[in-house]
């Protein structure tokens, strides 16, 4: 089996979700262990001093209009620009925590991609945050009352320490050994490395 691929990713992050899409089906043609990482994007952006592209007019016009709409169709992914981007992400990634203490981490991550990057729903909102929980079989209760837990705010920051202290400066970062890649238009670089294993 090959080395683990670590993920780093927000869930506030378009170009994460298709990351997240395009990792899972090279996981498993290529047998290699997927790990996720939770860690907060703004955080890191504030550490490194770095800004989200959108955030540059030029930059963010290019990534919207051009850049994604290519990757989608490249990817072959659903895919619905989120009218109510950018989301503060930090009580969503609070609620991966939550979730691998309840055993159901692959679902909550999966359903809170989709819910953001497929279907477009404002997840800044905690009553659609708590139905779309629901309408997935988790246990809303439970996951929204843990984040909520000192334990769980402080894994949150700590991995985004650890995520900083590893070199990542945004998301999606993948790192293989000692190898680091930075946004999801590098993951042929993380096929590549996977291929000679």
């Amino acid at each position: 089996m090959s080395k683990p691929v670590e993920f780093y990713f927000d869930f506030g992050s378009p170009t994460a979700y298709l990351a997240h899409c395009k990792l899972n089906d090279l996981a498993k043609q290529y047998g290699a262990e997927l790990v996720y990482e939770p860690m907060l994007l703004g955080a890191v952006h504030k550490a490194t001093n770095n800004v989200p592209p959108i955030s540059v007019p030029a930059k963010g016009r290019y990534m919207l209009v051009q850049d994604l709409p290519r990757f989608i169709q490249r990817y072959g992914v659903e895919f619905k620009m989120n009218s109510h981007f950018p989301i503060n992400t930090l009580k969503l990634m609070r609620g991966c925590y939550a979730a691998k203490q309840l055993g159901c981490f692959d679902v909550y991550v999966d359903v809170m991609f989709r819910a953001l990057w497929a279907k477009g729903l404002n997840l800044g909102d905690d009553a659609i945050w708590k139905e779309t929980l629901s309408s997935a079989g988790l246990d809303a209760d439970a996951i929204i009352a843990l984040s909520t837990d000192e334990a769980i705010k402080a894994e949150l920051k700590e991995n985004t320490e650890k995520a900083v202290k590893k070199g990542c400066f945004g998301a999606p970062t993948m790192f293989i050994d000692d190898q680091m890649y930075f946004g999801q238009d590098r993951l042929d670089f993380v096929e590549e490395q996977l291929a000679e294993r």
